[in-house]
């Protein structure tokens, strides 16, 4: 997993079953200071999340159980907005 900002969207009218219904959005990985790093990947949305607001991403295999299969086609996903970061050290 990892923390990114939302930083667009993706209308795709003809798409995979798997993701029929679902809001794909464009996210960008941030490093600690909250900085934006050049990794951008497509996600699907869980939460509701939009853009401007930084998110939880979870890649792979679990990506496909947050929609409740392990057989679908996504492999990266959105689980969580986040509110704050605390790091210490």
């Amino acid at each position: 997993m990892y923390i990114g900002i939302v930083v667009g969207s993706v209308v795709a009218t003809r798409k995979n079953d798997d993701l029929v219904g679902k809001k794909l959005l464009i996210v960008q990985k941030v490093n600690k200071e909250g900085e934006k790093l050049d990794s951008i990947e497509i996600a699907v949305d869980s939460v509701g999340a939009g853009t401007g607001e930084y998110v939880i991403v979870t890649n792979g295999e679990s990506a496909g159980y947050v929609f409740g299969t392990s057989t679908s086609s996504i492999d990266s996903a959105i689980v969580a907005i986040v509110d704050s970061v605390e790091i210490n050290g």
